[in-house]
């Protein structure tokens, strides 16, 4: 067994992502449809690159748990409730698989992520938008 002490990111990751039903981008729009929350958390300049995903509601990773927390001061309007399904958005689904977990630690149990990231979502050939659904600072 891996102790904290000795794990290096790719154990970090593996243990992020056990028991997690992370979402195929494919499956992205029908989850949506269904009342998933979908939350990028990628850096600016790859979302004024690479265009965004509609509906998505972009959020700092800074900020991210004080704006979802429904127990926090600082919640955003119209975030998701600790039982809907968030799926987590980044560059190329690493840094999305930690967000998720750390979004279940404060009682997102259903935080997932979407597998390859934006980037795997575009090469898809899904449909993105030049301007973001939402922004919450």
């Amino acid at each position: 067994m891996v102790t904290r002490a000795t794990m290096g990111i790719d154990d970090v990751l593996e243990t992020s992502r056990l028991g997690i039903r992370r979402v195929d981008p494919i499956d992205l729009q029908r989850l949506q449809a269904q009342g998933a929350f979908v939350v990028d958390v990628r850096a600016e300049r790859y979302r004024r690159s690479e265009g965004h995903i509609p509906g998505a509601v972009v959020v700092e990773r800074n900020v991210l748990e004080w704006r979802l927390d429904p127990t926090s001061g600082y919640r955003m309007t119209h975030g998701p409730r600790k039982d809907q399904l968030v799926i987590v958005v980044c560059n190329e689904g690493f840094a999305s698989s930690l967000v998720a977990r750390d979004l279940r630690q404060i009682g997102f149990l259903r935080a997932s992520d979407l597998i390859g990231g934006f980037r795997a979502y575009a090469a898809a050939g899904l449909p993105t938008e030049r301007q973001p659904f939402r922004v919450v600072e």
